[in-house]
């Protein structure tokens, strides 16, 4: 009988701590912890599919100067990038832009100079400066705070990022006067290119940028990059007979494109998404 009355109150005491560990588990006891202690907010993107620590970038691009009125500047390059971690990067840039001389100067030219020489008698000396940024050496420190996804048409996720740049460059410039040439009125090409007093100026200068990656694979990446040097220059010299001493600041803006890739292969992961 002792036996029986033991065995029927371990049954009750297992009956009675069973609702406790049960409620322990459940998802409102699990609510009430992060309420009490506090739950750390997960990111955004929690794993990435790319990863850039410790590893080189190599991304050759080809680029166009919008804000140049004067003359067509396509510029050739590459970007050399060493990242320290998913987010900081630093490295150099080394672009150059080749001089057509007259070929490769905007319509804006001849209109600006037939203007001028038509206008008055006075204005035959009317000189128009243009200057060509020819070679680029840059060097800075990249930030990328933002990482994520897109999901095209349902089909494939393209992994991005979003980065700032900043640092400095050196750059060499080949700097022209455009005057008015009677002879070529008859064929429509009334400039005549001529170097300017001071032909070559080397100069340095901040500069700022923005861009994104587009992962292609875990070792290929589309580059997208926006650039704009500043550096002080002469203001333009119109009449060549009135010294221009005054100076301004000039913004060189770069947009481009390329093919970032990544070295060594990236390390293993234990899945992929």
């Amino acid at each position: 009988m002792p036996l029986l009355s033991t065995a029927t109150a371990m049954l009750a005491l297992g009956l009675l701590a069973a609702p406790s560990a049960s409620a322990a588990d459940s998802p409102g006891a699990s609510a009430l912890e992060d309420y009490r202690t506090g739950k750390k907010v997960p990111k955004a993107i929690e794993n990435r599919y790319f990863l850039k620590e410790g590893r080189f970038e190599l991304a050759p691009h080809f680029g166009y100067v919008p804000n140049n009125p004067l003359a067509v500047r396509y510029v050739a390059g590459a970007f050399l990038t060493y990242h320290l971690n998913e987010t900081i990067s630093f490295g150099g840039d080394i672009s150059y832009s080749p001089d057509l001389g007259e070929q490769d100067l905007k319509g804006l030219v001849g209109v600006l100079l037939d203007r001028a020489f038509n206008a008055s008698a006075n204005n035959t000396e009317f000189q128009q400066p243009l200057d060509k940024v020819t070679l680029s050496a840059q060097f800075g420190v990249n930030w990328a705070p933002i990482y994520g996804k897109i999901n095209l048409l349902g089909e494939t996720v393209v992994n991005f990022d979003f980065y700032l740049f900043a640092g400095a460059g050196f750059f060499s410039k080949t700097n022209y006067v455009a005057v008015y040439d009677p002879s070529g009125v008859a064929t429509g090409d009334v400039v005549a290119l001529q170097p300017a007093t001071t032909p070559n100026e080397q100069k340095v200068g901040p500069v700022i940028g923005l861009g994104q990656n587009y992962f292609i694979t875990q070792s290929l990446a589309l580059k997208l990059d926006a650039r704009s040097a500043f550096y002080v220059d002469n203001k333009p010299q119109y009449d060549p007979a009135v010294p221009v001493t005054e100076q301004r600041l000039v913004n060189n803006f770069t947009a481009s494109i390329g093919l970032g890739v990544y070295f060594p292969a990236m390390k293993p992961r234990l899945y992929e998404f």
